[in-house]
């Protein structure tokens, strides 16, 4: 919305995948037509984006340590959001539960091994994290909290416009917040996920829109499960001053 001014109706010409390419995406083989590109058989996203024109938006979800060596060198800006590791494990678990294309997840307690271990798609979060907060420092990455957006979305949208070098008046960049919120993004086709058949995307299972809140994660750990997963947190991310809030 900010590279389109604001204008909603831009961005919903089509969804978001296809708006947004997914650098990894691929699907082998054919899939049923009608749904999402980024679960169904649509072109690769190299493919997309071959035919894109610079600049393009790219989506990724690959950690730094394995991104195309070209992507560093010619300096292309990173926008990485990044969400309390308690809450990505609940968000994640149920994101395995409704999506058909990744392994069972087995229980919430054995997802939770798994993920802390680093078992889970894209590996370790704690690599993931650190590995993009330690590139900021020779590379032009805007580090974004999930947390601090969910608490102000204009402040942190208007760190995206700076960073963006667009300047847009506090009209748009409050229409931007409004069409950006969880609750419009929900009810958008173009980006809930929901034109995705049920036997790729189980909606019913967990819809792909969950909760989009904060602390979630006090709803599914148990005390103990909490107090081992700090510890093993705090081993997993010492040396770092890289610095989450599990609530708001």
């Amino acid at each position: 919305m900010i590279l389109h001014g604001g204008d909603p109706e831009q961005c919903k010409r089509d969804v978001i995948t296809r708006r947004v390419p997914m650098l990894e995406f691929a699907a082998p083989g054919k899939l049923p037509s009608g749904c999402l590109g980024m679960q169904c058989g649509a072109p690769a996203g190299t493919d997309l984006l071959a035919s894109r024109p610079s600049p393009r938006v790219v989506k990724t979800h690959l950690p730094a340590r394995v991104l195309p060596p070209s992507f560093w060198l010619n300096g292309c800006k990173v926008i990485y959001v990044a969400r309390n590791a308690k809450d990505v494990a609940v968000s994640f678990y149920h994101f395995y539960l409704m999506n058909k294309l990744l392994p069972h997840a087995g229980t919430w307690a054995e997802y939770l091994e798994e993920f802390m271990a680093g078992r889970v798609v894209y590996g370790s979060w704690y690599d993931h994290v650190k590995g993009y907060w330690e590139r900021r420092k020779e590379h032009p990455i805007l580090f974004l909290f999930y947390e601090d957006m969910k608490e102000d979305p204009q402040r942190e949208i208007g760190k995206v416009v700076q960073f963006l070098q667009r300047e847009l008046s506090p009209a748009v960049l409050d229409a931007i917040a409004h069409h950006t919120s969880f609750e419009s993004m929900r009810d958008n086709p173009t980006t809930n996920y929901t034109s995705v058949p049920a036997d790729l995307m189980d909606h019913h299972v967990s819809p792909f829109m969950r909760k989009g809140i904060a602390g979630d994660w006090k709803n599914h750990f148990t005390v103990a499960q909490s107090e081992r997963f700090d510890e093993d947190y705090a081993q997993k991310m010492a040396g770092t001053d890289l610095r989450f809030r599990t609530e708001l």
